[in-house]
């Protein structure tokens, strides 16, 4: 999809990988515009400045150790963002606060309740066993912060997910 439209467009690359695209040759903004517009058509978007590009690699890499590794980090978060990265901590940090108006830390406890939720409702892990997973230092730890987040206990939480599912079990 991405290489029919720079093909429309006559433009060139060197390098096409998932989310990155490196053109051989400088484009005007007109062709630019052009280019987002067409690939927004397809439901994707074009970052062309740096910043953007790397708060897209920071939430990327937050995402993925989130949501989609069963390894619990062996350093803490912001080390491992920064290794991941090559960049320093504090430069990401500021970065990603000054682009996106939340912090990394709080992006990072945001999407930690998202898989907590999601993995109460799978009923598969205990409480301490989605704690631990999730890099949570205890229980205790893990359920204020969900509260916060949510407005709910995990139990309650889970209470309403069963209800929820045993509703839709009797349509």
């Amino acid at each position: 999809m991405v290489k029919l439209e720079l093909e429309k467009l006559d433009l060139h690359y060197t390098s096409i990988e998932l989310g990155m695209i490196e053109i051989k040759e400088d484009i005007t903004d007109e062709l630019k515009q052009k280019l987002k517009s067409n690939l927004a058509v397809s439901g994707l978007e074009l970052l062309d400045d740096r910043k953007s590009i790397l708060v897209d690699k920071i939430k990327n890499v937050i995402i993925e150790m989130i949501h989609y590794s069963d390894e619990v980090p062996q350093v803490n978060y912001s080390d491992f963002i920064s290794e991941k990265l090559n960049y320093d901590y504090t430069y990401l940090s500021n970065l990603f606060s000054e682009v996106k108006g939340i912090t990394i830390q709080h992006f990072i406890i945001n999407h930690k309740i998202e898989r907590a939720k999601e993995l109460i409702l799978y009923d598969e892990l205990d409480l301490t066993e989605i704690a631990y997973k999730l890099n949570y230092s205890s229980v205790a730890h893990l359920s204020n912060q969900f509260k916060k987040v949510t407005g709910q206990s995990p139990s309650f939480y889970k209470k309403i997910g069963a209800k929820r599912k045993g509703n839709l079990e009797n349509l």
